[in-house]
């Protein structure tokens, strides 16, 4: 089982830079679909990762078809996107013999139209109070998605404790 975070034309390293970091401590598999809004070697996303790039499996894809070609099993790409009717605690990611695929939108403008209203049974939604804000923050999204992913999945394959050197629990 592979979980994957997808990022549909991302503009701002930042963000980018965050999930890697998320996708670092999780074993999730990070893929960009371009094009990417800045360099893969602009400071602010190396800043961001910080030391982890080399913990990070990242996957290039030219466009979406591209990317989609790639999906083994597309009852298992799930559209996160405020426009869904169904929450990301909805379906079941448990399977240990499927892997999941979570495509995030542009930080602007989200996924195209045009495939959401191809694909609505593959959206889930993060709640939240849409009279406050457009959408949560890219990266905050993410990490709430594959957590959820993972608590689903029993975190397989992460530490759920920890011994260290100078605990301070201890």
């Amino acid at each position: 089982m592979t979980n994957h975070i997808v990022l549909f034309e991302p503009l701002m390293p930042a963000n980018t830079g965050n999930i890697a970091r998320t996708c670092a401590g999780t074993d999730t598999v990070l893929d960009l679909i371009e094009p990417l809004g800045f360099t893969i070697d602009d400071k602010h996303l190396k800043r961001a990762g910080l030391d982890y790039w080399d913990k990070v499996q990242i996957n290039r894809h030219k466009d979406l078809p591209t990317f989609i070609s790639t999906v083994a099993n597309p009852k298992n790409l799930f559209l996160v996107s405020k426009f869904a009717e169904q929450t990301y605690v909805d379906p079941d990611y448990s399977d240990p013999n499927q892997d999941y695929y979570f495509l995030f939108g542009k930080e602007t403008t989200g996924l195209p139209e045009p495939f959401m209203r191809k694909n609505p049974e593959k959206a889930i939604r993060i709640p939240q109070d849409d009279s406050n804000i457009r959408a949560l923050n890219l990266s905050n999204s993410a990490a709430i998605v594959i957590y959820e992913v993972l608590r689903q999945q029993n975190f397989n394959h992460l530490e759920k404790t920890h011994t260290y050197e100078n605990d301070k629990l201890k």
